[in-house]
């Protein structure tokens, strides 16, 4: 519950403060929140994580944009790329090593519990969240383009973290019907 805390801080920093000043404000804030969660991480844990690496550089960039040029559509393009990103390294991660990406991730909670699951199984799942990701990127742009402003936050704030949660809570129902002990 804490790593979803974390992962979720800056998101939730971002809502807040668009609520309270606007666009510009939130941006800025989302932008310190995700550099000051990529250094704790690599603070505690003498590592980096390459997720949050990615999201910062995006972050960063486009948020850059959105306040030199005074135009929130920078920002609202960020989650898209962040998720096709996400989609095109799941989708080559088959084709690049002997596991899928996906596997990569969760095999090893997995067998700590002394359970596996077949390769075909596992490229599925990585299909599926492939699939997952580019979907979520484009409907981010729908919302992007035809709502405002507020529409939009809402939409990230409780659509994404919506349909991520409900997605790994579909992928764990999936899984559970293949675990071989």
């Amino acid at each position: 519950m804490l790593q979803f805390f974390y992962e979720f801080f800056p998101v939730l920093l971002f809502f807040i403060v668009f609520k309270y000043y606007d666009i510009y404000a939130a941006t800025l804030v989302g932008m310190i929140a995700t550099f000051l969660q990529v250094s704790i991480h690599r603070l505690w844990r003498k590592t980096w994580d390459k997720k949050q690496l990615i999201t910062l550089v995006i972050f960063l960039s486009f948020g850059s944009m959105t306040l030199y040029f005074h135009n929130p559509i920078f920002v609202k393009w960020k989650p898209t790329v962040i998720f096709w990103i996400f989609a095109l390294l799941i989708f080559a991660s088959q084709f690049v090593g002997p596991k899928p990406l996906m596997q990569r991730f969760l095999q090893g909670v997995l067998e700590e519990k002394g359970q596996t699951v077949s390769f075909v199984i596992w490229k599925r799942l990585n299909n599926l969240w492939g699939i997952f990701f580019a979907s979520l990127g484009t409907i981010n742009l729908y919302v992007a383009y035809s709502f405002s402003n507020d529409a939009w936050v809402n939409f990230k704030f409780y659509g994404i973290t919506g349909l991520i949660f409900l997605f790994s809570l579909l992928q764990a129902i999936y899984l559970a019907r293949y675990v071989a002990k």
